[in-house]
């Protein structure tokens, strides 16, 4: 993606302005979902925003750039607020994909309905593409994703906060399969997928 800033330059700013959309808006969903299930930690931490220079994380942001594949800051959730902690705690996990897949579904809407110039058009295809990759990558199922969050539901406690110690090394080796194996190419064919069927294509 850097190198699209000297090949094609309309690409690399839809890709800074869909990074900067999509995970703004997923890490407010998360705080936002929080304080709505009465944990307010994130918003005395500043983070029931949408400015993006509260969420934006150092690591995550270079790996989207570099790799495609990234993360924002996760706002701090203390599940002793929730009166379902487990419950409380996945639907808090799982409202940032589902932000990203609004925002998805709004710009497919926008793109089938409303005529725009063609760099209105390629910029937004760029936006609702990146939202459902941030999506998709947050549900699977590693540390330190939403998607590890469903797991809190399956294991026990001792084995959840265990597997939590290797969020790193999990989310490196992820990362490491995702550009190595087919589950890179079956993760941007899905992408393609919902990208047609939301642009009724």
């Amino acid at each position: 993606m850097i190198l699209s800033l000297f090949h094609d330059p309309l690409a690399f700013v839809g890709f800074a302005i869909a990074l900067i959309i999509g995970i703004s808006v997923h890490e407010f969903a998360h705080a936002y979902s929080a304080l709505l299930l009465g944990d307010p930690t994130a918003k005395y931490a500043g983070r029931v925003t949408l400015n993006p220079l509260a969420h934006l994380d150092l690591l995550g942001t270079a790996m989207l750039l570099i790799a495609g594949f990234g993360w924002g800051k996760p706002p701090p959730v203390n599940p002793q607020y929730f009166s379902r902690p487990v419950t409380d705690e996945i639907l808090t996990a799982l409202a940032g994909p589902a932000s990203n897949f609004l925002i998805a579904a709004l710009i497919g809407t926008i793109l089938r309905f409303v005529p725009l110039p063609d760099v209105a058009v390629t910029l937004g295809v760029l936006v609702l593409q990146i939202n459902l990759m941030l999506m998709l990558f947050n549900l699977l199922p590693v540390p330190p994703l939403d998607g590890s969050k469903i797991l809190h539901a399956l294991l026990d406690e001792g084995s959840y906060r265990q597997l939590q110690v290797y969020s790193l090394p999990l989310l490196l080796a992820l990362l490491f399969l995702l550009n190595s194996t087919e589950l890179g190419t079956w993760l941007s064919l899905l992408v393609s997928t919902l990208t047609r069927f939301l642009l009724g294509a």
